[in-house]
């Protein structure tokens, strides 16, 4: 059996506005009803494969559980790491902890926001490296490139590779950095070379001993962090402190270009990191003129263009584009041209730097009891609309500055103000007044959604006195 390593903790900000820092790209769906999580984690589920064990941050561990629900998956652990420190203590973690329950078990390290359209095609080629990684070797995937790509680093194998990139293991001659135009085209004509996915497969006991050797100091401070680590509502919680004494770094750099015992299976199916909206364009298939519409979006005369509009109530036209991506959110909107893609994190940048909330975070606010948007904002007042899960529970609380007004507008909603409790159904509503101790639930089998109206002084989020909370978490988060 093999157990996946799910890393999920990325914020995706070259998919800004759709992919933010409260809601990355990983969790959307970019290319089909399910998201890249979701479809890396069906993909490597099935015959062969055992539960993933998923590594993310604090703030995604209910959409982990939640999305991974929805597919009718579960993890097998969720590790919560305290702060991001890239990819190489995540897999360590990942190892140490597989190593604890399974010695010598084999792990796939796989990101969690790739797109890989033949899943079959991909389990037939994990399978092919699976007698290399049970003699010890360090297995990582190389993608047949398509074209003389510098976004990412590249592999030099052996040899080159067969005509129709069987999934044939070779010894890896070498790790190359992202390199300029002239020289991708060299390494695309040679034949020789794969982009690197950063996809692996190892056993624990070839990896441990990997970390012992070349990064040693990262190998005590991880193993003091899952040593230490505390569980919480099912999720583990890496230790803080021996966390953060170890280096933010990549498996690449801390481990797999020191080692010898590095083997490479070419992958010859399609596949993308959808690092970019250059990269969604081109997944999402141009039409004759390449263009590619999504959502209420309307393309005329437009040529080698994205626009895509994320609202059901907006409409975004382009006329005479050529070489555009536009995409459309409620509160954000992006124009670039399609050679600029990768400098959508500029964008970001200035934004944070001018204090915009677009930067990071999304419109709707997600939490581990459902979600919630604001429609309209006032000096003293504001109007959101709140969807809560069935089965799901707000905390038990009051606030200082403001009071609220629910109007149940789907479901039904159980409802403690103060000693009272009572049930509100749909077109009914309730009175919140300033101070009052309340909490909201849905004790339903359908999703619940309510208008709240807030007035007061102070609407922030942080005006909150948290009593009692199923999720576990402190003052200061809405529900």
């Amino acid at each position: 059996m093999i157990t996946p390593l799910l890393l999920c903790g990325g914020s995706g900000t070259r998919l800004w506005p759709l992919s933010r820092k409260s809601y990355p790209k990983q969790f959307t769906q970019l290319t089909g009803d399910d998201s890249l999580f979701q479809a890396s984690a069906k993909r490597l589920a099935g015959d062969g494969f055992a539960a993933p064990i998923v590594v993310t941050g604090s703030d995604f561990r209910f959409i982990v559980t939640e999305q991974l629900a929805a597919v009718e998956l579960g993890a097998a652990a969720t590790l919560i790491e305290p702060e991001g420190r890239n990819t190489a203590p995540a897999i360590l973690a990942g190892a140490l902890m597989l190593e604890a329950q399974s010695p010598g078990a084999l792990m796939l390290v796989a990101p969690s926001d790739h797109v890989i359209p033949d899943a079959a095609q991909f389990r037939d080629t994990v399978q092919a490296a699976t007698a290399a990684a049970q003699a010890g070797q360090l297995v990582t995937f190389g993608i047949r490139p398509d074209r003389a790509e510098t976004g990412y680093g590249w592999l030099e194998m052996s040899q080159a590779a067969t005509g129709d990139f069987a999934p044939v293991p070779q010894p890896l001659q070498a790790f190359v950095e992202k390199p300029d135009s002239a020289t991708a085209q060299v390494m695309l004509d040679g034949g020789q070379h794969l982009w690197n996915a950063g996809i692996f497969l190892f056993s624990t006991t070839a990896i441990l001993a990997a970390f012992e050797a070349f990064a040693p100091d990262m190998l005590a401070a991880v193993r003091a962090a899952v040593e230490g680590a505390e569980s919480d509502l099912g999720f583990t919680r890496l230790a803080p402190a021996p966390w953060g004494q170890a280096d933010d770094i990549s498996i690449d750099y801390a481990v797999m270009e020191k080692a010898d015992n590095l083997t490479v299976v070419p992958f010859g199916g399609s596949w993308s990191d959808l690092g970019g909206w250059d990269a969604v364009w081109r997944e999402a298939g141009p039409d004759a003129e390449g263009v590619v519409t999504s959502g209420p979006a309307t393309s005329i005369e437009c040529r080698n263009t994205m626009l895509r509009a994320e609202a059901e109530h907006q409409e975004l036209v382009g006329i005479g584009l050529e070489d555009v991506i536009a995409v459309a959110m409620p509160d954000a909107v992006l124009v670039a041209h399609k050679d600029r893609a990768q400098d959508v994190k500029k964008a970001v940048a200035a934004l944070k730097a001018k204090g915009a909330v677009q930067a990071e975070t999304l419109p709707r606010d997600y939490r581990p009891w459902g979600w919630f948007e604001s429609l309209v904002v006032g000096s003293r007042f504001q109007v959101k609309r709140i969807h809560v899960h069935p089965g799901a529970a707000l905390s038990l609380q009051s606030h200082h500055h403001r009071s609220e007004h629910w109007i149940v507008v789907e479901g039904t909603a159980k409802v403690t103000v103060d000693t009272d409790v009572k049930l509100v159904t749909e077109n009914q509503s309730v009175y919140i007044p300033l101070g009052a101790v309340h909490r909201m639930e849905n004790p339903g089998k359908v999703p619940m959604v309510l208008i709240e109206v807030q007035t007061g002084s102070y609407l922030g989020e942080d005006d909150i006195i948290r009593y009692e909370d199923v999720y576990s978490r402190g003052q200061g988060a809405k529900g």
